[in-house]
Order: C-alpha cells, then structure tokens, then sequence
C-alpha cells in the first residue's frame, strides 16, 4: 500500500512517522522518512478533502469549521478545540497574543494534550505546524485520527485495523459481489455510499486505481462511528422504551387497583348501614320480605365482590412482585385502600351481616310470638265477653229496694251463686268481682221460701257455673293457637290433648248430673203446682246453654286432632330438613377442610417444578369450581329451613354460615396461592433461579417453617439465616426483617423469603443506565427536547415522557429543554411520577 515511486522503506518510514505508538501493530517503524519525497500529489490531495471533512465533522459542534487545513490550524487555537470537542475534556487556556510565540505556544499545548494520551509524536513540531507545513499537519491530523476515532475499534478482539476491516466485511456481506480484503477496494466506496443518507464521498477518490489508505480510513472510521452511534441510540432507545413499558404497565395496575379498592369500599359503605338498619317492620309478611332481601344479598350480590377482593389481593401482590423484580419502589396505594383497609372494611361488612342475620330471625319470631298472642287475646276476649254479656247491668239492678222478705232471700242466694262463678273467672273480671263486692255487702239478710226448690237450684248453680267454666276453658284449649319447633314439642302437645280426651266420659256424666238436677225441679214444679216467679235465681246459665257448649267441645275434639296430626307432619318435615341439610353439611364441611389442608401442602411440598404446582393447584381450583352445585344445593335447603322457621339442627355442627365463610375462605385461598405460585414464577425467570435452587429455597424454607404456617416468625428466620452462614448484629437484622416484612406483621413469607435470597442476582435496569439512555439520545446534553423524544422514541412513550418530564432549567436549556435525569430517578424512586 505505498504511493507510486515511494520503496517499501519508504512507505514504512512514512507509515512510523504518522502513527502513534499504540497503533503501530499494523505498520512497523523503520528509520525516519523524507518529507518532501513521501506524498503522492494524488494521495494529498485526498487526504486533505478527507481530513478537513473529519476534522469539520467535529468543529461543527462548536459552532466553527476550516477551510484550508494547513493554515487554519496554524495558530493552535482551532486545533486545540477540535482536541476538547474529540475528547470531550478540557485543556490549558490558549495564548489570545497574534504573535508567532503565542502560536507555538497553543499548538505545543495541543501536541502535549496527544502525547498525554499515550501517542509517541515523532519528527512533528509546534514550529512546522505554525509555518503550515501541509505534510506536518496532515501527518498530526492522521495521528489524532488514529488515536481518538480508529485506536479503540476492535470486533472479535482483533487489533484496530483489522477490526475496522472485519467490521466492514460483516456491514457488506448482504451485497452481492462485494468481497473487501483491504482498503484500497473502490467498490467500498459505492457500497457505504448506500448504507447511508449523505453521500461525501469524493469523486477523485472513487477516480484514483489505488486511493490513499488513509483516506478510506479515515472515512470508514466515521460510517463506523455513524453505525456505532445510531446502534448506541437503538440499544439506549430498546432500554428506555423496555423502562417506560414496564412503568406503563405498572402504572396501569396500580390504576386498577386504586378503581377497584375504591369500587369495593364504596359498595362496603354502601351495604354496611342497610344491614346495620334495625328498625322493625309491624309485619310478618314485611319481615320475610327483608328476609328474602338478605337472601338475594348473599345469593347474588356478594359473590361478585368477594371475587373482586380476591382478585383485588392477587393484583396487589403480582404488582409488588413485578415492581421488585423490575427494581422499582414498592407501590404504597392511597391512604385507606391498603389490603388492609380492604381487610378491616370487610370484616366490619361481615360483623354487620352476621348481626343483620340474627336480628332478621329473632325479629320473625317476635312477630310469630305477637300474632299468636294477638289470636289468643282474641279467642279470650270473645269468651270473656260472652260470659260477661248483661251481667254488670244486672249487678247493678236496685231490684232488692221493693222486694219482699223472700224475694230477698232469692236476691241473696242468687247473689252467692253468682260469686262463685265469678271466683271462676276472678283473673279475668277483676273489676266485676269489685261490682259484685258492693252488691254482697249492700243487701240484707232474709229468711227462706221454698227451700226444696231452692236447695235444688243451689246446688244446680253450683255445679253448673265449674262444669261451665270447665267447658269453656276446655273450647279455649282446643282452639289455641300453638308454635311449635321440633317432634318432641309436637308429641307432648298431643300427649296433653289424649289425656284431655281420656277426661270426656267423666265430664259428660258431670254434665248429665247437672241436667238431672234441672230436671228434679221441673217435676216438683209439676207435681206440687208450685207458682215459680222466672228461672233459676242462682245462675243464669240454663240447661241449653250447658248442652250447646258441651256440643261445641265434642266438635272441637277432632279439628284439634287434624291440627296436631297436621303440625306433626310438618315437624316430621322439619326433621327431614333438617337430616337432609345436615348429611349434605356433614360431608360439604368437612371437605372444604381437606381442601384448604391439600392447598397447603402443595404450596409447601416440593414435588415438581413450579409449573408442575401450578398445574395441580389449577386442577385443585377447577375441581372447587366443579363443586360450586353442591354448595348451592346446600343453599337452597338452607333457604327451606329458614322459610319453615327452623332455628336450631342436632344433626350437624355446620350452621350454612359456617360453610359460606368455610366457601369464600376456600377460594380466596386457591385464587392467592395460585397467585404466589405465578409470582415464584416470574421471580425466578426475572432472576434467572434453576429448579434445583428454588427447591433447595423451599427445603430451607419448610425446615424453618415450624409451625406449618406457610410463614416463619422471626426467630425461625433468623435461624435460617444462620443456618446459611449469615452473621449478623440486631441491626442488620433489623434491617433484613424490613425488607421482607415490610408491613411489620412479624412474618416472612415464602415470596419475601426468596425475594431476599435472589435479590442481589437479578438482572435489573437502574435509574443510572436509563439515564445513560437517555443522556446518548440527547446527544450528550444535560436535557433532552421534545422533538428529540419524538424521533427517537415511539409516540405514546414520547408523550409519555414529555407528559411527566419536568422542563430543563440549566444555564444551557433551549426552547422545549426537559430534564430527564430527574425523570429518570422518578421512574425508580417514586411510583407516581
């Protein structure tokens, strides 16, 4: 690769005098060369075109560019900004003077800056560059080249040149008859011509058999620079828009959470003071229809919500794991709408439907209590009414004031007669015992008057008044009302009407005797001719009236037996119910135990991968799903139950309640544990955990876990901990147990156990790289513009940042400047940027 006329020793010696020492693995050093033989006219030609460009390339940045490379470096001043602009650090402060020492001072400075980056300068002075000597300056320009835009190029570890070779081999291997063995190959020029926009390259170039090595490389070295740069910006945008996605996506599920806590407690609020209101309605039929109310809550209105706590949880709990995995802050919802929150207003919502369940039921049997009471007061009322009918308006006749001595005593006997029939019913004419008081001791004492007749109607009015009261508190019996809750209540009930049926053949003789009596009268009255003034003085209850009453009992003797046969079925209903809904509760409760004791065992158990549990769980969630019928079933018997007013069951020790908690409990359960499982998942492909160590974790774990909790305390942790060879004072420990007990509830779980373990292996952007990201789009400025973002980044993440960027305040900001190093450190610090 020498110039035409140059020898070989030639060209080496040229080749020594233009490179630096750490560059020289491609040409060797030989003696030194002569300067004014050395350049082909050609070769200068291109190599001045060439480097000017270079050199303006860079001088552009700070707002200058040369003309003519000979002479516009002649002061030093241009040639040391090129220097800073190329190295991006700064040098000694220039001589300002227009003097030739002022000159050479600057480029000295300039010369002393490369030979500080480790260049061997040889036979290059201050005094040829300041008299613009062409060869001495192009032979600097090449060396700065060398040092700072071809020295660190190396593919595959090869040596620079070789590796700028290789790298163009690999950009023109698509392209058909392209085969670059060096870089003297014309067809190089046509092929990166169309890897890029700007076509520069020069025509007498591409014109020349052999162009200038130089040249070429000092053009290559700038597509390669282009390519490494646009790769840099590829590679800073893929980072930042995997940052910005993972952001976005968190954002979002902390969105949702917030709308779903936010739904969840509103409807909490809502319900809770409708199942708080104890106001009682004034009827039965009103009460059921609360009743049926609850019903339809806990059938269809509560289901749906307890799903959305469920899922509420899972999504708390896939964001904290997705947020630690991705380096971020964990999320800290608003203030009330901590899972805990959610928590605490749940079990306030299901203390007031508990207390709304009983209350519903205690106030439906306080109505049954009422109504029966009320039928009873009636069916009293009406018989006391009966019996009372006419008898205050005679207590109350003055007839004693104008009757004879005879007529007294009848007044009195009758008057006897009547107090005992009313001690009969003392309890119930309180205020008629006190009438009959003031009529007993306001009429005298006379002697008798027809003392047979008299004797007979006596004791007639003593034996019909409690065989009388006797008859109807038998028909006030037989028509009572009766509540009635099990068999064996139903039994004594018609134990108790047997034994009064047993008593009818005595009472009808009573009856006949009392009739007999009546009877003796009438045939003394017949035979003796005796002139009776009016019917018997001593009671106004006729012979009529005992036969009609004592008819009314035999009548009610069998409607009461069809009503307790009748109740007895319906009991022996209850009873089946009751059987048939504790067989089913016997078996449903039982198995939600078995269930909840299975689920634990997967998740502790180390049978299989991850996904093998996974698996099985979701088997374990489809098979609970299947049995959703069941439970169902078990409602619908429940609501039977609590329709025929059945408030206790011997046969099983599940109330419906116990099984609905038990339910819910169930799938909340699987739902979480199939969640904690996905979240074992994503941190150990996030942190790259084999099987091998997630099974050794969790042989760690379960051995720790002493009380098979699926939590270790804190003592148990700290026992792992040492157990794996940590040494650690209370503070370190302190500070662990902040970490993966964040919460402060004084266990470790599974999750947070692993978190901790893996931690410090996972593969995780920083606030620092993202930004570096950004820092290489911005073109190395402190700020980034909004129309930056929008070319380098796909629409909705440029809006997205430019939405949440602060604006750029630094002495240096231009119109649209946003500052995203603080973006940047939002996006790992805080979580609602």
């Amino acid at each position: 690769a020498q110039p035409p006329g140059t020898s070989e020793k030639q060209g080496a010696a040229m080749d020594h005098h233009y490179d630096p020492q750490q560059t020289n693995d491609y040409m060797q050093p030989e003696e030194d060369w002569d300067r004014d033989l050395l350049l082909d006219p050609a070769w200068e030609k291109q190599q001045r075109k060439t480097f000017t460009a270079w050199c303006n390339s860079h001088l552009r940045k700070a707002g200058t560019q040369i003309e003519n490379i000979e002479e516009d470096f002649r002061d030093g001043l241009k040639l040391m900004l090129l220097l800073e602009v190329i190295s991006g650090e700064r040098l000694a402060k220039p001589e300002r003077g227009k003097m030739r020492v002022h000159k050479i001072s600057n480029v000295n400075k300039a010369l002393d800056f490369i030979a500080s980056k480790g260049v061997k300068l040889v036979s290059i002075g201050a005094e040829e560059i300041v008299d613009g000597n062409v060869k001495m300056t192009l032979g600097m320009i090449w060396t700065i080249i060398l040092r700072f835009a071809i020295q660190d190029i190396s593919v595959e570890e090869t040596s620079a040149k070789e590796g700028l070779l290789l790298w163009c081999q690999r950009k023109t291997a698509p392209y058909k008859n392209v085969n670059i063995q060096n870089f003297h190959i014309r067809c190089l020029f046509a092929t990166f011509n169309n890897l890029v926009t700007k076509k520069f390259f020069l025509t007498d170039i591409v014109g020349t058999a052999r162009p200038d090595e130089k040249a070429i490389m000092t053009y290559v070295s700038s597509f390669y620079h282009a390519f490494s740069g646009a790769q840099k910006a590829e590679t800073a945008a893929n980072r930042i828009c995997k940052v910005l996605a993972v952001n976005q996506e968190n954002e979002q599920l902390m969105e949702d959470y917030e709308k779903l806590a936010s739904d969840l407690l509103e409807w909490i609020r809502r319900t809770i003071p409708w199942l708080e209101n104890r106001a009682p309605e004034n009827t039965m039929q009103a009460m059921q229809q609360k009743l049926e109310d609850f019903r339809d809550y806990r059938r269809l209105h509560k289901p749906p919500k307890v799903q959305e706590k469920c899922q509420l949880e899972i999504n708390f709990n896939t964001l904290q794991t997705k947020l630690r995995l991705s380096n971020r802050p964990a999320f800290m919802p608003s203030e009330g709408k901590m899972v805990s929150d959610i928590n605490n207003a749940w079990g306030g919502l299901e203390q007031a439907e508990k207390g709304y369940e009983e209350w519903l039921l205690n106030e439906i049997r306080r109505l049954e209590r009422l109504d029966h009471l009320a039928e009873k007061f009636r069916q009293k009322a009406s018989i006391h009414e009966s019996w009372t009918d006419g008898k205050e308006a005679m207590l109350q006749q003055k007839d004693y004031e104008t009757a004879t001595l005879s007529e007294i005593k009848a007044l009195l006997k009758k008057h006897e007669a009547f107090e005992s029939d009313l001690a009969a019913h003392q309890d119930r004419v309180e205020q008629i015992a006190a009438i009959a008081q003031e009529l007993k001791y306001g009429t005298p004492r006379t002697e008798k008057l027809l003392e047979t007749i008299d004797q007979l109607y006596l004791e007639y009015a003593k034996r019909a008044a409690p065989f009388n009261n006797w008859m109807e508190g038998a028909m006030e019996d037989l028509q009572d009302t009766f509540i009635v809750h099990t068999i064996e209540e139903i039994q004594g009930l018609t134990t108790a009407h047997e034994q009064f049926k047993a008593t009818l053949p005595d009472a009808d003789k009573e009856r006949q005797a009392i009739l007999g009596i009546h009877n003796e009268v009438s045939k003394i009255v017949q035979t003796y001719h005796v002139n009776m003034a009016g019917t018997n003085p001593y009671t106004t209850i006729t012979p009529q009236e005992i036969n009609g009453k004592w008819e009314h009992v035999r009548q009610l003797v069998p409607r009461r037996d069809q009503a307790l046969m009748e109740e007895h079925a319906r009991q022996q209903q209850n009873e089946r119910l009751r059987k048939q809904f504790g067989a089913q509760a016997n078996v449903i409760g039982p198995w939600i135990q078995t269930k909840m004791e299975e689920i634990g065992r997967i998740s502790i158990e180390m049978h299989g991968t991850l996904e093998d549990q996974l698996n099985h769980l979701r088997q374990y969630e489809k098979s609970i799903v299947n049995y959703k019928p069941k439970i169902d079933q078990l409602e619908g018997d429940h609501q039977q139950i609590q329709e025929a007013l059945i408030f206790d069951n011997k046969h099983t020790n599940y109330t419906m309640e116990h099984i609905r908690v038990g339910w819910e409990q169930l799938l909340t359960t699987i739902a979480r544990t199939i969640n904690e499982v996905e979240n074992q998942i994503l941190t150990r492909d996030a942190k790259g955990i084999s099987q091998e160590q997630m099974n050794e974790f969790r042989a760690s774990f379960n051995h720790f876990d002493r009380k098979k909790t699926g939590m270790m305390d804190c003592e148990d942790f700290r026992a792992c901990l040492i157990s794996m060879g940590y040494n650690m004072g209370e503070a370190e420990f302190a500070r662990i147990m902040s970490i993966v007990d964040p919460n402060r509830m004084g266990v470790v779980t599974f999750q947070a156990f692993i978190d901790f373990m893996s931690r410090e292996t996972a593969d995780t952007d920083t606030a620092d790289q993202v930004m570096a990201s950004f820092k290489i789009l911005a073109g190395d400025k402190n700020y980034i513009t909004v129309d930056e973002l929008r070319r380098e980044l796909p629409p909705d993440q440029a809006e997205y940042c430019i939405a949440r960027m602060a604006p750029y305040n630094g002495r240096d900001a231009v119109p649209g400047a946003l500052d995203y190093m603080s973006f940047s450190t939002a996006l790992y610090g805080e979580s609602d940027l």
